[in-house]
């Protein structure tokens, strides 16, 4: 068995037939961002391979776009590491403002929802590429509203999703929404 040495920590060697994925991993000796790929140099046995997902702080990027409404606080519109983008908690504020759209959840969440998409466009995603969102409502009664809305925005497969009822949003906010989205490599 081959064995390949990522920092002091021995990984199995993973049989690249497994990997039955259509990324850039298929290349041999390739590296993808954050990942690592190498062969084993032995000549009796079937192409092994070790992949390594790094966790230097290298590959984490920021993404910050004009066209939504800035950070609040000492955090990042959206973060990209590892293929994935993590897209923070968004409100219904319109960019130029910084004041919501209106007090109604329905205008909130359209908003929110245009707001996350010019995150995504800015960092090379769209709603297609959402596997998991978060929902945080003011009022959980508001679900079936805002459910019309989210369901307009994500083709199928829709992204996993989670809904929770919160005590307080930033700024008395009606709705915010996160994501978490892979990226093309």
């Amino acid at each position: 068995m081959a064995w390949c040495s990522l920092r002091p920590i021995h990984v199995p060697t993973v049989d690249v037939g497994l990997l039955r994925t259509p990324s850039p991993l298929a290349a041999v000796g390739g590296a993808a961002a954050g990942s690592s790929f190498w062969r084993s140099s032995s000549r009796n046995v079937s192409p092994f391979a070790c992949l390594s997902l790094s966790t230097y702080p290298g590959i984490k990027e920021a993404v910050a776009t004009d066209k939504a409404p800035a950070a609040l606080g000492p955090y990042s519109q959206a973060i990209k590491a590892n293929n994935l983008l993590f897209v923070s908690g968004v409100l219904g504020l319109i960019p130029e403002t910084g004041k919501f759209i209106s007090d109604s959840v329905e205008d909130q969440t359209e908003q929110v929802l245009k707001n996350m998409g010019e995150i995504l466009k800015a960092s090379g995603a769209d709603y297609s590429s959402v596997v998991k969102t978060t929902i945080m409502l003011a009022d959980l009664k508001d679900f079936k509203k805002v459910n019309e809305i989210y369901a307009k925005y994500f083709p199928s497969p829709a992204p996993a999703r989670s809904t929770y009822q919160v005590a307080a949003l930033p700024l008395d906010a009606k709705i915010e929404i996160e994501c978490i989205a892979a990226l093309k490599a």
